[in-house]
């Protein structure tokens, strides 16, 4: 890997984190069809640091949210420790939107089970390809839904639930966690800006766990030290590139124009699709 591919790589990560297009599945498909010398056992690693790249630039975008949001985590238990007698007044919007994200995480842990499928498919070309274009799917009807107006205010357990089990299906390469996940709450009616920020929030102990968890794999196996430097430039340019994509992913949620992405991940799940097929006819 040169430092040209890493930083070209941690430019699709930033862009396709946050983008409804799937970075997980666009990684696989650069690092495929321009033939990385010995990708499958290096971009394990290398993109288990890019998408740590990209979950500091979800803490620098939102971090007014996460300082709040911490706050009342630690007085939310205190709380259930030592209740205050005679308050009922309803927990403060940030603290509610801790206890949504909390519920919102469970549906995770049933995909633990089939990690080691789900690693599979992360090989296969065409699952990444058929994945895209049901990803193009779910953002052309999202985008053609009524304006929600829930918030962190009025949103349910039950619409945590449902756009955790939509979290939980985002896993599959070539699915995008941020479209599946903000059109799930687009459905729920979820307010356009507020969706995107569920998704967003929600996103960091899932990729934290799954980073820590990757991290720990990944370095099991032997690390090449010439590539420590390689890496971080990657993961430098997937922070900086991911934290304006959240700006225009928020840009564009709020003007309707979240379903323009669907085309492009038509066109490209199809003709990775063919490409996949055709060439090794002819390899």
């Amino acid at each position: 890997m040169s430092y040209l591919q890493a930083i070209f790589l941690g430019i699709v990560q930033g862009i396709a984190e946050f983008l409804p297009i799937s970075s997980s599945g666009h990684l696989l498909l650069f690092q495929t069809f321009f033939h990385m010398e010995n990708y499958e056992e290096t971009q394990k690693l290398f993109s288990v640091l890019l998408h740590f790249g990209t979950l500091v630039a979800v803490c620098v975008y939102y971090w007014r949210d996460l300082l709040e949001m911490i706050q009342e985590f630690f007085r939310g238990v205190k709380a259930l420790v030592k209740p205050e007698k005679g308050d009922s007044a309803p927990p403060p919007l940030a603290r509610r939107l801790v206890m949504l994200i909390v519920v919102a995480t469970l549906p995770l842990f049933l995909i633990l089970p089939v990690n080691k499928l789900m690693e599979s498919v992360f090989y296969n070309n065409i699952a990444v390809s058929i994945a895209l274009m049901v990803t193009g799917c779910l953002l052309f009807f999202s985008d053609r839904l009524a304006r929600g107006r829930k918030s962190a205010k009025n949103a349910t357990v039950l619409d945590a639930i449902l756009v955790g089990v939509a979290q939980a299906i985002g896993t599959i390469p070539g699915i995008s966690r941020s479209g599946i996940t903000i059109s799930a709450g687009m459905m729920r009616g979820f307010d356009r800006k507020f969706a995107v920020r569920f998704s967003f929030l929600m996103s960091l102990p899932a990729v934290l766990g799954a980073t820590i968890l990757e991290l720990a794999d990944a370095l099991g196996g032997s690390v090449d030290p010439a590539l420590i430097p390689k890496y971080a430039v990657g993961v430098v340019v997937s922070g900086v590139v991911g934290y304006f994509a959240i700006r225009l992913v928020n840009m564009l949620s709020d003007k309707g124009k979240f379903g323009m992405f669907a085309y492009y991940c038509w066109v490209v799940g199809l003709g990775s699709l063919i490409a996949g097929l055709v060439v090794p006819l002819f390899s």
